[in-house]
């Protein structure tokens, strides 16, 4: 039995729009985007602003020590002037379950809730937040946890000794109930509304906005705070920001039903076992370790580092294996994006786009590039840009089709720009902001360059990595670098924006926080 399960896609898609009501006569009638929302405060028309990232933060202890509550500090500490909170995915661990919520996210962030003076007071699903938190789903928002796992966790010596010795797990009862506690504590729940008539007076008192696509909702800091979807978007200093869910467009493609497909699904399934007794090796080595050595403790640490790798990939080998002719894939989403990319290169009042999602189509950490699930995402997006360029080209005046594009998933901080990847994410800067909280990972060992086979059967270069920070070093020399980012965006047609690595480093048992220097994106 698995220890997570994930929801199919269909089912995340249909339960989160029952969750917002979606497209309910109602809403119809007010003639409202539920894909849209305003940040109502005195900034938005300014194009010189600035913004906070966070991504993959939601834990709570990590062998002693906090380094969610340690980067929230120093995010609080960089906050003055900004103007929102971007938060990249996997809000909570290790399942999204609502029962964590306390631990690892009201408590660490408490400077940004309203009563963050008694976090013990506020409820998962009432949180008001006094700067505008903006996050996405990752797919640790979705998962779920089998029952037996759940008594399992309760009776923690057993737990323990079921799944490897000395680790902690953010695990309760129950998981995410496919999403529902994501959506209960960031979105705006309307299916809580018992009648017709109380929905409809709550969408005239907070669907007030109006923009060119419709009514929309209104965000005001400190006293509304909820998102109008699981993927939206809004505008603000001149720039366009959409947010979307990549769990549903992210189903591998599906393994030929022919004697080449017959040898990956054996390749497949012997990759499989090698991995279960790599886990098995290095669970055997790590019940000979004291956790209360320093050094064994590192090796430990390590160890435990490189389980949640191993069962990182058994997962996307599992996904690759299960994935079926008639996968369902969020084409309704993709198809917004890529309308919504359109109109925004339409309006003269639009100098720049950003997107942020979960999985990150381009990254260079130890695990993620080669991943089903990596190739899926960066195929998406791909027909989502080449489709806008086909209708706006002769717009874009040698521009890319964004200005960046950030994501999480990774743990770790990472920038890269594309080359010429033959579609229309070339050029363009990517930032993956995943490493806020918890376990962060090595570079791969191929190092900064990325490469596809094109067309012709030949390698080339497609992205080169320029900054990477993550877990580094070994033994008592060992440093894991946590991080946030602030991005200052600076005014003029083509923005820039001034990118602010803001990190929290555990090394030698103590805290430290080096200085890293900023770097611009151009947005050319």
């Amino acid at each position: 039995m698995k220890f997570t399960s994930d929801p199919s896609i269909a089912r995340k898609i249909r339960k989160m729009k029952q969750r917002v009501c979606w497209q309910d006569s109602a809403i119809a009638e007010r003639n409202i985007d539920q894909t849209r929302l305003v940040i109502d405060d005195d900034n938005g028309d300014n194009p010189e602003f600035s913004f906070l990232v966070l991504g993959d933060s939601g834990t709570g202890y990590h062998r002693g020590h906090r380094p969610q509550r340690r980067v929230a500090e120093m995010v609080h500490q960089n906050r003055d002037g900004a103007s929102f909170v971007l938060h990249t995915g996997d809000v909570v661990y290790l399942v999204g379950s609502s029962e964590y919520y306390p631990k690892n996210f009201i408590e660490p962030y408490r400077e940004f809730l309203v009563g963050g003076d008694r976090p013990e007071k506020i409820s998962y699903d009432q949180m008001t937040f006094n700067l505008p938190f903006l996050p996405v789903l990752g797919n640790h928002d979705y998962y779920d946890l089998p029952i037996v796992y759940g008594f399992l966790s309760q009776a923690t010596w057993i737990f323990r000794r079921l799944f490897r010795a000395k680790i902690d797990f953010d695990v309760g009862w129950h998981g995410s109930h496919q999403g529902e506690a994501y959506a209960k504590a960031f979105l705006d729940y309307l299916q809580d509304h018992s009648t017709p008539t109380t929905l409809a007076s709550h969408l005239d008192r907070h669907y007030t906005a109006k923009t060119s696509t419709g009514n929309c909702l209104n965000y005001q800091a400190n006293r509304f705070t909820r998102l109008p979807n699981r993927y939206y978007t809004f505008r603000y200093g001149g720039i366009d920001f959409f947010a979307l869910d990549s769990n549903t467009f992210n189903t591998p493609s599906p393994i030929p039903d022919n004697e080449a497909g017959d040898n990956i699904r054996r390749h497949l399934a012997q990759r499989l076992r090698d991995l279960e007794a790599q886990k098995q090796d290095i669970i055997d080595a790590s019940k000979k370790l004291d956790p209360n050595d320093p050094e064994e403790g590192e090796e430990l640490d390590d160890n435990n580092a490189r389980l949640e790798q191993i069962e990182e990939v058994e997962t996307d080998i599992e996904k690759r294996l299960s994935s079926e002719v008639d996968a369902v894939t969020d084409f309704e989403q993709l198809n917004w994006l890529q309308q919504r990319l359109i109109d925004s290169w339409h309006h003269r009042d639009v100098r720049g786009r950003v997107i942020f999602f979960h999985h990150p189509p381009y990254v260079t950490e130890a695990t993620k590039w080669d991943q089903a699930q990596t190739l899926e995402i960066r195929a998406a997006l791909r027909r989502v840009f080449d489709g806008v360029v086909a209708e706006v080209g002769d717009l874009m005046a040698g521009r890319s089709v964004v200005d960046l594009v950030v994501n999480g998933h990774a743990h770790c901080l990472e920038h890269l720009r594309t080359g010429d990847t033959g579609h229309a994410d070339s050029n363009i800067d990517w930032i993956v902001c995943g490493g806020s909280g918890y376990s962060l990972r090595r570079q791969r060992p191929e190092g900064d360059n990325l490469e596809e086979i094109d067309d012709r059967g030949q390698m080339r270069v497609v992205a080169r990595s320029r900054l990477f920070l993550g877990r580094n070093g070994q033994g008592k020399h060992k440093h894991r670098p946590y991080s946030a980012l602030r991005i200052d965006v600076k005014p003029g047609d083509i923005p820039q924006f001034v990118v602010s690595p803001l990190v929290a480093e555990r090394h030698h048992g103590s805290w430290h926080h080096p200085d890293l220097d900023s770097f611009t994106v151009n947005g050319d």
